[in-house]
């Protein structure tokens, strides 16, 4: 019988996971730690799925060959954490799943840009303190807004979609346009978004192009009353540029669902530590124009079942000598 290692495995994924292995008549075996420290868990293994924020390590690439392994599969869309070069040295075959659900973020980031327009970072930081006056907060609606676009992809894309139902204007900056999407989305250059924009929405992969795509040059472009929203990947934002706007008026707000620094914090409890070891998060939680979330734009029922059903489905192609459909080259 086909046996598959799933590694860093939540609660809310088993049922998709069972489901997947009555269904195919495949043993998956599950565990909650990081791919470099199940490798114990090998034995007996035909193919390995894994989710994780921070980098595989060296070790696991020659491992999984020693064990007879052909793939790596990630069950998100981001694939920074493996190293390709490695992977592909050791005959690994490696995989993601670049589309589980794009409405998933696409909503989130809706919902942190109404957020923005709407002030409620220093609404919420008021009403904590007993401060209920709402001077200075006068808010934009949303069909008289501009929105900036940054990655006009499968989830920019669909914001892009989303907001032009709500009849805001909504500006797009991408290396590649797209062209179903010119009636929808205005096409400019990164610095004319920026100057134009009631709020900028980052939805780039990361990659050698996007690594601090925002920094201090940038943010001095943006208006003092937009917000920026981050539902991507942490290192496109240089964070202590960000902070460094936030707190000189640079720019307005910020809605962050992704950090610099993110992969030791979040999906953890540091109610103990107060996150003395990540003090840049820390200065962003006590920031009052700032929503800070611990990277769970993807989270819904529809996207954890896509994720599982889609990695697995390409586990099976390659263990059946069939190409797999989501192979990065």
């Amino acid at each position: 019988m086909t046996k598959i290692l799933m590694t860093s495995v939540r609660d809310d994924e088993k049922p998709a996971i069972k489901a997947y292995a009555r269904e195919h008549q495949i043993e998956i075996v599950t565990s909650p730690k990081l791919i470099q420290d199940a490798l114990d868990q090998l034995d007996g293994v035909d193919g390995v799925v894994i989710q994780q924020r921070g980098k595989v390590t060296d070790n696991v690439y020659p491992t999984l060959k020693e064990h007879g392994i052909k793939q790596l599969t990630t069950r998100t869309a981001g694939y920074d954490t493996i190293n390709l070069e490695l992977a592909h040295q050791n005959g690994l075959v490696v995989t993601n799943v670049p589309a589980y659900s794009p409405r998933s973020v696409a909503e989130f980031a809706l919902m942190q840009i109404f957020r923005l327009l709407r002030h409620t970072p220093v609404v919420d930081h008021r009403v904590a303190n007993a401060d209920f006056r709402w001077s200075g907060l006068q808010a934009k609606e949303i069909h008289s807004a501009t929105i900036g676009i940054i990655g006009v992809g499968r989830i920019g894309g669909t914001l892009a979609k989303l907001l032009h139902a709500l009849n805001a204007t909504v500006l797009g900056y991408d290396v590649k346009p797209r062209e179903d999407l010119k009636d929808i989305v205005e096409y400019t250059t990164k610095e004319d978004l920026l100057q134009r924009a009631d709020v900028v929405s980052l939805h780039v992969d990361l990659n050698p192009t996007s690594e601090g795509l925002l920094t201090k040059k940038d943010f001095a472009l943006m208006q003092p009353t937009a917000g920026l929203v981050n539902a991507s990947r942490g290192p496109v934002v240089n964070t202590a540029d960000l902070i460094a706007a936030l707190k000189n008026g640079e720019i307005a707000a910020a809605a962050l669902d992704t950090v610099e620094g993110e992969a030791t914090v979040f999906a953890q409890d540091h109610q103990a530590d107060q996150l003395k070891d990540a003090p840049q998060i820390k200065e962003l939680v006590d920031l009052p124009n700032v929503i800070l979330t611990p990277h769970i734009a993807f989270f819904t029922n529809i996207a954890v079942q896509n994720m599982v059903d889609i990695a697995l489905d390409d586990v099976m192609a390659i263990l059946n000598g069939q190409p797999a459909k989501h192979e990065i080259k």
